[in-house]
């Protein structure tokens, strides 16, 4: 069977005109309102994401201010990040604490001559300048 035979079989009645452009004529309404409700529920997700990472925050920020309201948690923060102490107390600070492993075994011995290296300090220092006037970024203070 041909399909200009099939077409030319189809008979198209004023009902079924009627009603497929009844059809046309909702689908043509309801699209963009079917569009428009779809957005409205993605950003409503969004928001309801929003508002419950807001509530994760404030939880997070109570919890800390309850922290921070215990006496004890106060004094050793105090201990811990500013190394205070209470009276007669005494604090030893170890500044180097190294893995042993870490360090070298064997040292080079020390040379007794000494070796001269030419001083061209005024080129060196055009080039920190220039380098340092020319830099996209400040350095920071840390």
């Amino acid at each position: 069977m041909d399909v200009r035979e099939w077409a030319s079989g189809i008979r198209l009645s004023a009902f079924s005109v009627i009603m497929l452009s009844l059809v046309v004529l909702g689908a043509w309404v309801l699209v963009p309102t079917l569009g428009t409700f779809i957005d409205q529920r993605q950003k409503i997700a969004a928001l309801e994401q929003s508002v419950q990472v807001s509530e994760d925050e404030i939880a997070a920020l109570t919890a800390e201010r309850e922290r921070w309201d215990d006496p004890a948690y106060i004094t050793t923060q105090a201990r811990e990040r500013l190394y205070y102490v209470k009276p007669g107390e005494v604090v030893y600070l170890i500044d180097n604490d190294l893995d042993p492993s870490a360090l070298p075994r064997d040292q080079e011995p020390v040379s007794d001559t000494l070796e001269e290296k030419p001083a061209d300090w005024m080129p060196q220092l055009l080039r920190t300048l220039v380098s340092a006037g020319l830099s996209d970024t400040a350095a920071t203070a840390g």
